[in-house]
This record gives structure tokens, C-alpha cells and sequence, in this order.
């Protein structure tokens, strides 16, 4: 199986190659569009701020590229955030995958949120053998709306939707590379799809 992982300059993209590497599958990290688009699966990553990496995948021309991609593509963090119509975090205007907007969390709850938290409303094969209630590792100022798109729910001052799913895109808030042994399960998942 060829596993990408996109490599635009805004990721964490070491952990999420360990973690898939542990699953027994080295994942080539490349903003190369026909490798890109000739992958089995690929990992959309993001980590920073949304204006400057959305302006890293203008460059690259990888804002056209990917909303085009036909295989399994997983958005991670702030690549979830990318996918969707729009960020208030440097109000950015995103690739427009998922019809859902990025709000900022208020300052009634501590910003970042930072750290373990629960995911309810599992539905897809993405959390096949995942219990509802599973906590998984989040750092995040900024949230998906709840939406008819939401695979998996999150609580932090209001409910969001911390996994999404639209025809071949998923995206997580959470870290699965970073959520242990049900973070991995959810990885293992992906590379069932």
C-alpha cells in the first residue's frame, strides 16, 4: 500500500510517520502532486496557524489538488480545519470540502484546549472497535461546528464536532498519532477503508 503523508511545511509530520510506521507501513512524506494523486491512501496533516498554511498550499498549488483527490484522505488538526468552507483564525477562506465553518473557542474555557479529552457519536467505519467515551489527545483553539458531516462529538464550554466524514474525506481534531492504543486502532482503521 502507498501511503502518503502531505508535506506542505505545516506538521507534525514525524509523529504521525512513526505511528503508521509502528502499524508496519512506511508513509512517504511529499508535496509531489502526481505522487500525491497516484497514493492509495493519503494523510493531510496540520499543525500552526490557518492563513500561513493555507498560503503554503496556494504556492504549492495543493489547495486545487486535494478537494480533487478520489482515495481515502485523512485530515488531521488543523487539516481537518483546511477542509472545511472557513476559519475565523486569520479569517481564512479553506478548501472547502466539508460545507462547515471553524469558530474560535470563547474565552469562558481555557484557550488552547490542551490535552485528553472524550469523543461521543461515533459513526463511521473510522471508529470501528472504539467505545464511545474514548479519550483522545487534543490541542486546538479553534472548532468544527456540530454539522451533518460530525462522525464523532466533543465537548470543550460547547459541542463540536471533532471528526468528520463526507464521501472519501475524514478529518480528526484529535491526534490519533498522539491518543495511544485507541488513536492507532483509528489509523489501522483508515488503512482498512
Amino acid at each position: 500500500m502507498k501511503l502518503v503523508i502531505i508535506d506542505y511545511g505545516a506538521g507534525n509530520i514525524k509523529s504521525i510517520q512513526f505511528a503508521f510506521k509502528r502499524l508496519g507501513v512506511d508513509a512517504v512524506l511529499t508535496n509531489n502532486v502526481a505522487e500525491i494523486q497516484n497514493a492509495d491512501k493519503v494523510i493531510f496533516p496540520g499543525v500552526g496557524e490557518a492563513s500561513s498554511a493555507m498560503q503554503k498550499l496556494r504556492e504549492s498549488g495543493l489547495d486545487k489538488v486535494i478537494p480533487t483527490l478520489k482515495q481515502p484522505v485523512l485530515g488531521i488538526c488543523l487539516g481537518m480545519q483546511l477542509m472545511c468552507n472557513s476559519s475565523e483564525e486569520g479569517d481564512t477562506k479553506g478548501l472547502g470540502i466539508f460545507e462547515v465553518d471553524i469558530k474560535r473557542f470563547s474565552n469562558e474555557v481555557k484557550v488552547p484546549q490542551m490535552g485528553w479529552n472524550t469523543i461521543t457519536d461515533l459513526k463511521s467505519e473510522l471508529f470501528k472497535g472504539i467505545k464511545e467515551d474514548e479519550y483522545m489527545y487534543l490541542v486546538h483553539s479553534f472548532y468544527a461546528e456540530d454539522c451533518e458531516y460530525a462522525i464523532a462529538s466533543t465537548e470543550y464550554g460547547v459541542k463540536y464536532a471533532t471528526a468528520l466524514h463526507k464521501d472519501n474525506f475524514y478529518g480528526t481534531q484529535f491526534h490519533p498519532e498522539k491518543s495511544g492504543v485507541e488513536g492507532e486502532k483509528i489509523l489501522k482503521n483508515f488503512l482498512a477503508l
